[in-house]
């Protein structure tokens, strides 16, 4: 990595672990930056980053937020926020940072939400000395160290046994640019224990010219017969730039479903790791990329099955216009206990011009004798049998290409269970296409 930008990314280091004073997550901010300066910044010659160039965006100085509560209007959180925030669990992250003061949620005894100091600091401290920064194990690169390393104001959920959250807990990120290019670092620790039922959603939005770069950590812990939906909806600006990693370690027998929309934004990683450590975990993992413009969209996924039994389904759809990038990469990973495993993996692609690119790589590493496991891709155009068939009964060009590619589309949408969420999604496709009924 360039010694220019080591320094001056160690200086604001420096300049945080200063404000912070003697802090408990210290330690864990100290290694994740040892990490990333043994590291480097990734490059193409790295397998793990061959299709997207993150360290492009570190020609910029980005600013790095300091302690204390950034302030952001009511205004532009009502504009960030996607609709029906009003009946969720509203977090509010400003630069990276949990704004409390912002935010609007519901706890109570059996359901949690403070500071990750904080719940250090208090009755969680084991909580968090189990659970915390295990992601770095199974993701070993200097972007999920660096994202450790600049960690501040995190956030902390427990849901505790038998617990049904009755409304979904949305994460809504804000990134201010409007006077600095904006490194941000959100962090967040959610466990979920046994029987419980939990809905969390994510949306993105960049307010400024300048560029943000947020570098998300989320790890979320599901035990026994518990059922977590994961929703990511990603519709931010040209200069909004993520890096995220979603890291889900099944340690007891439940039920995870995820799903990831991109539609909007610069570079953007998604870095999905389902982790299964106990007997007949089950888990589906769904995701669309419709992307115009220069939009770049990387999906990375893991499923590391470690015990027998599991069952996993997955399928990533891409839709690339004009200039735009899509990526997909999946890994399946069956360990040698781990027998009659059931893991499918799809990743299917229409390329709506001569420009735009789609780059797929399912993969399996298998160690087991007895288990079904599958992948596949496909990258082609329309099909001209569905257009010629909608032509011939009267629809025009236009509109009948808006209906398959809805039609393609909704593969991924409809498994999206929360109805506020979906209408949503389904808005801003139908705006894409422009399809008005």
């Amino acid at each position: 990595m360039d010694t220019i930008k080591t320094e001056y990314l160690k200086e604001k280091f420096n300049e945080l672990q200063s404000e912070t004073g003697a802090n408990n997550l210290q330690s864990w901010r100290n290694e994740g930056f040892r990490t990333f300066s043994e590291l480097g910044l990734p490059t193409r010659k790295n397998e793990e980053w061959k299709y997207t160039g993150v360290n492009r965006l570190f020609t910029r100085d980005f600013a790095i937020p300091h302690q204390g509560e950034d302030s952001i209007s009511a205004e532009i959180i009502s504009k960030a926020a996607i609709p029906g925030a009003s009946e969720m669990n509203h977090l509010v992250f400003v630069n990276g940072k949990f704004n409390k003061a912002l935010s609007h949620f519901e706890t109570s005894d059996d359901f949690e939400i403070c500071t990750i100091e904080e719940a250090y600091n208090g009755k969680f401290k084991e909580d968090v000395e189990t659970y915390f920064n295990k992601s770095s194990e199974v993701k070993k690169d200097s972007i999920h160290a660096l994202n450790t390393s600049f960690m501040y104001d995190s956030l902390f959920i427990k849901v505790k046994k038998g617990h049904t959250v009755p409304k979904p807990v949305y994460l809504n990120h804000i990134f201010d640019t409007t006077q600095n290019h904006l490194l941000a670092s959100p962090r967040s620790l959610i466990i979920v224990e046994e029987a419980a039922d939990v809905s969390i959603i994510e949306s993105y939005y960049t307010h400024g010219s300048m560029d943000s770069f947020s570098n998300e950590v989320v790890e979320i812990i599901a035990k026994e017969d518990c059922h977590i939906e994961a929703y990511k909806i990603q519709n931010d600006n040209p200069n909004g730039n993520h890096v995220g990693t979603t890291n889900i370690r099944q340690v007891g027998k439940c039920l995870v479903n995820t799903v990831v929309i991109s539609l909007n934004g610069g570079m953007i990683r998604n870095n999905t790791d389902i982790i299964m450590e106990k007997d007949a975990n089950e888990a589906h993992m769904y995701g669309l990329y419709f992307l115009k413009g220069h939009t770049h969209v990387d999906n990375h996924t893991l499923v590391d099955n470690q015990k027998p039994l599991c069952f996993s389904n997955e399928l990533y759809k891409g839709i690339v216009d004009d200039y735009a990038t899509g990526v997909f990469s999946g890994k399946i990973i069956v360990r040698p206990d781990a027998q009659k495993i059931n893991a499918y993996q799809s990743n299917k692609n229409i390329l709506l011009s001569a420009t735009g690119s789609v780059n797929s790589k399912p993969q399996l590493e298998i160690y087991a004798d007895d288990v079904k496991c599958s992948h596949g891709c496909t990258v082609g155009r329309l099909d001209e049998e569905a257009m010629f068939y909608l032509r011939a009964r009267g629809i025009d060009k236009d509109r009948a290409r808006a209906i398959l590619l809805k039609a393609f589309a909704d593969d991924i949408v409809d498994h999206i269970k929360l109805e506020a969420v979906k209408e949503y999604v389904e808005g801003l496709i139908a705006e894409r296409l422009e399809l008005h009924d």
